[in-house]
């Protein structure tokens, strides 16, 4: 009767209420700016600081798995755009501080950063990364990549290395306490594998250990939902910029996959993206084109994901130049027989003034453009 009581009274007093902002989530001290995630990549470098040109030079990759020339930078780069600052080093002091300047007019909080393994240039460039987002007041959060041989026990193995390291930092972002993790191509890796290591019950599991974190697992195929959940996974995200490439990165799916986390009790994040167009590097990619359409690609995917008010809205990307995904400031540039694409009309600084546009609607007033 009791339980019966208790029940009437949470109906009465909840009536008039909308439920679209409820979550089976157990609260968390998170700030605006911290429901704002941006992937960033800090895989480039020059002569003048990394001794040699580092992703600028991507080579053009052809058909049947086969690689073309190596682009010559600075003039010819491994990107249909070309950065308003030209080609950079992610482990210049000065052009990390300015990136963090950039996040921050954007509205973004988090810094999702790229890191493919122990002493590769992502890993390499991080002390530049905490020190410029220690000055900004940013966080940090680790986007763990497909390294060769990626596995539970080396991904547990990548988190004892990590939180060694940067454990203590307080620019790490946590989640409810603990350090949230981005986990790439998560289907790679078997379920079976996800269990060992996510499952209270797995036999190298790090639940309960310093080695726990929130873990978010990328959402591909229709049924990818379910599968994470049931591998322990703590939620979900989409990364791709191309509307429809995969059944998680098409908006319309989103409504569902956010009642779907709900359910569960799971972290839901959408990524919505500025247009995609990684032509220079695979020019055989023509299908997954999105062009930028002055600005109305971003918006679009940016309404739908706050129609469905997420947990977390990440962005792809700050600075992923090969795919063009990047919402860092671009120039028109003619410069070694090619003519860069650009903004247009609009402003090098749009997108990160749009990002804060929306930022804002979502977080502090109507949803509505």
């Amino acid at each position: 009767m009791r339980g019966l009581l208790t029940n009437i009274l949470i109906g009465l007093l909840t009536i008039g209420v909308p439920s679209a902002r409820c979550s089976a989530l157990p609260p968390t001290d998170l700030s605006p700016a911290e429901r704002v995630h941006a992937f960033y990549y800090g895989w480039y470098g020059t002569p003048e600081v990394n001794g040699k040109w580092l992703q600028w030079n991507h080579a053009v990759s052809l058909l049947g798995g086969k690689t073309g020339p190596n682009c010559q930078p600075p003039e010819d780069i491994g990107a249909n755009f070309y950065p308003e600052a030209g080609p950079y080093s992610s482990r210049d002091t000065g052009t990390v501080a300015r990136h963090c300047a950039e996040l921050q007019r954007a509205g973004v909080g988090v810094v999702a950063v790229s890191w493919w393994g122990k002493d590769q240039v992502t890993d390499q460039s991080l002390p530049v990364l905490f020190d410029a987002a220690r000055a900004s007041g940013l966080k940090i959060a680790f986007h763990l990549e497909p390294w060769p041989g990626r596995d539970a026990a080396s991904i547990r193995d990548a988190l004892a290395y990590l939180l060694d390291r940067w454990g203590s930092a307080p620019e790490l972002f946590r989640w409810a306490g603990r350090p949230l993790v981005y986990v790439y191509d998560s289907y790679l890796v078997p379920d079976s594998e996800w269990k060992r290591l996510l499952r209270p019950d797995g036999d190298i599991s790090v639940r309960g250990t310093p080695q726990d974190c929130v873990f978010i697992g990328l959402w591909v195929k229709e049924d990818h939902g379910r599968a994470l959940a049931e591998s322990g996974f703590d939620g979900f995200y989409t990364y791709f910029a191309t509307e429809g490439f995969t059944w998680g990165s098409t908006p319309g799916n989103w409504p569902k996959m956010a009642q779907f986390a709900r359910q569960e009790g799971k972290i839901f994040i959408p990524s919505v993206g500025p247009g995609y167009n990684d032509l220079r590097i695979r020019p055989w990619n023509l299908k997954n084109y999105r062009a930028r359409d002055g600005g109305a690609y971003y918006d679009a995917m940016m309404r739908q994901a706050v129609e469905v008010d997420p947990h977390i809205l990440s962005i792809t990307s700050y600075n992923e130049w090969h795919e063009g995904t990047q919402i860092e400031p671009a120039v028109p540039k003619q410069a070694a027989g090619r003519n860069y694409e650009d903004y247009g009309n609009l402003a090098p600084t749009w997108y990160l003034d749009r990002t804060r546009y929306w930022v804002d609607r979502w977080l502090h007033g109507s949803k509505g453009l």
